[in-house]
């Protein structure tokens, strides 16, 4: 019998992962997601809970992009237009 160490996201219990830093990094994406959804929902309070907590997935998913274009190079969102950025 084979023994297997896996980890477990504490904000998404469902997800399970052979690398602690890979479940760090979710962990830690699900935060940023969090806090930009609450900030999406104050600016846009018109849109739907759903809507607020998927905008706040992509961007937290696509955060070096979104970076990058706050850093003055705005064509870094040419990436997202073109597909090539996080699912």
């Amino acid at each position: 019998m084979a023994v297997e160490v896996v980890y477990r996201s504490s904000r998404d219990l469902e997800r399970l992962f052979m690398d602690k830093a890979e479940a760090d990094r979710h962990d830690k994406m699900l935060e940023l997601a969090e806090l930009l959804a609450a900030v999406l929902n104050k600016a846009v309070p018109s849109l739907s809970e759903a809507q607020v907590e998927e905008a706040g997935i992509y961007m937290a998913k696509n955060r070096d992009i979104f970076a990058r274009a706050f850093k003055s190079q705005p064509d870094a969102l040419n990436e997202l237009l073109n597909g090539s950025g996080a699912e």
